[in-house]
């Protein structure tokens, strides 16, 4: 049996006891390398693109992509997944050769189109990592930019700093333009929006604003809160909305909260925001950080082992963050002229930018009291001599945040502490940083006591 039919026969079936998000994210990541008969039995070598889809696959996924290639045989089957990339070719390689100055044109065309909507390259669904976290947004996003104006009129998306809310909006906007480079799209911000309807009050050449606004086919806004307060901004947005709706365009919308929590927003735009799909995006969740950092990593050319994704995933909690973390453990290999290893990652952990309980002025007597309080612990005994693991533990957690969180010396730490040596704050840090990344209950310890704070 033909290798490529059978494994698309096998995605087909997946694809209808997934949801799609999953499906893209992960299933359409693989592919059937090998298939030899042993005996009775059937042995199929799967290969996924990196080492996190096999690792997800191979844990959720094994006995459904299993149960579908039995069912394609005809006969029992064993499967081993690697990480390998599907090859191209030669057949597809010499297709593609006649259609390669058909294909640059294209992307000429493309690019000017997104010049001209303000859109940014490489903000896509393709490089978009999904998770429980945030399934309902892509979902939403998704069916939009497949029927912009019907499908959810307005779409708007809030969540907090760093979440993907602009690069969903951004996406939705990339394919529209990349099926047909003709429509009419526009991304802005509240205050590029604010600044044009200013402008045009101070020029007199409103006329000319209403004209770049009001016949769009798609308006995608970020950061919407930014003009509540501005009675003038609101007004002509209302006109706006109303004409681009009216006519069968698409708007989407962005902000850090949601509608009904924008104070000084007019009455009238709020129940329209709130006539639409009002979805919002969680913060990522381990598993997705762990996704976010490998496409991250992948797009700058580097290759980080799973042990050290995990590793920093569990430790940095935005994406944000794990941007900044992977420009500076990358500045810093070049610089050193070495290999990216567990020993450079712990050495970065926790340097750089102001940590967020510093933000908050939080002092070292103020994360005592929020780990006694997690754990249900007297402060003498969480100070005091005990090594029980009950005590221990959340002992050495309570060095973890006072050194990585608040940047105080081993020495303060150790003082702090009930007057410990340099060394046992060491260990106790290295410790805790490298059980973050394998065990869930310590993330939710640390999460939890931040969130006390």
């Amino acid at each position: 049996m033909d290798a490529n039919r059978l494994w698309h026969d096998v995605l087909e079936s997946i694809k209808v006891a997934v949801s799609p998000a999953i499906f893209s994210t992960w299933f359409s990541q693989t592919h059937l390398i090998d298939l030899a008969d042993i005996n009775d039995r059937a042995t199929a070598q799967v290969g996924c693109n990196s080492p996190f889809v096999k690792t997800t696959i191979e844990s959720r996924y094994f006995g459904l992509i299993q149960d579908s290639l039995t069912k394609q045989l005809g006969k029992p089957c064993d499967i081993l997944f690697v990480v390998k990339q599907a090859p191209k070719t030669k057949a597809i390689e010499n297709s593609l050769a006649p259609l390669f100055n058909q294909e640059k044109e294209s992307l000429e065309v493309l690019s000017t189109a997104l010049a001209r909507a303000r859109i940014r390259q490489g903000f896509t669904f393709e490089n978009f990592a999904v998770s429980s976290s945030n399934q309902m947004a892509w979902a939403a996003a998704d069916a939009v930019s497949k029927t912009p104006g019907s499908a959810y009129n307005p779409l708007f998306i809030w969540g907090g700093v760093g979440v993907g809310k602009t690069h969903l909006m951004i996406a939705v906007g990339y394919e529209i333009l990349s099926k047909n480079p003709n429509p009419n799209v526009l991304f802005c911000t509240g205050e590029d929006f604010t600044n044009d309807i200013v402008e045009g009050i101070r020029n007199k050449t409103t006329q000319s604003f209403r004209n770049k606004y009001r016949k769009l086919d798609a308006l995608l806004i970020d950061d919407i809160q930014f003009i509540a307060g501005k009675d003038a901004v609101q007004e002509e947005f209302f006109h706006t909305f109303n004409a681009v709706t009216s006519a069968g365009g698409q708007i989407i919308l962005t902000s850090d909260r949601p509608p009904s929590e924008i104070s000084k927003l007019e009455e009238r735009l709020r129940s329209r925001f709130e006539a639409g799909l009002i979805v919002d995006i969680a913060p990522p969740d381990f598993e997705l950080r762990c996704a976010i950092l490998q496409i991250k990593a992948a797009g700058r050319g580097i290759e980080l082992p799973m042990e050290l994704v995990q590793l920093i995933a569990a430790n940095t909690d935005s994406a944000r963050k794990l941007e900044g973390f992977l420009v500076r453990l990358s500045s810093e290999a070049k610089l050193k002229n070495t290999q990216i290893t567990e020993e450079l990652i712990q050495s970065l952990l926790g340097k750089g930018e102001s940590q967020a309980l510093q933000t908050k002025r939080v002092n070292p007597e103020n994360v005592i009291s929020a780990v006694s309080k997690h754990f249900s612990l007297g402060k003498r005994s969480l100070l005091g001599d005990s090594r029980a693991r009950p005590v221990a533990r959340p002992r050495q957690i309570l060095m973890y945040l006072l050194r990585r969180d608040l940047g105080l010396p081993l020495e303060e730490v150790g003082r702090l502490v009930g007057g410990r040596d340099h060394t046992t704050v060491m260990h106790a840090v290295d410790k805790i940083t490298q059980m973050a990344s394998t065990d869930v209950q310590i993330r939710q310890d640390i999460l939890g006591i931040k969130q006390r704070l």
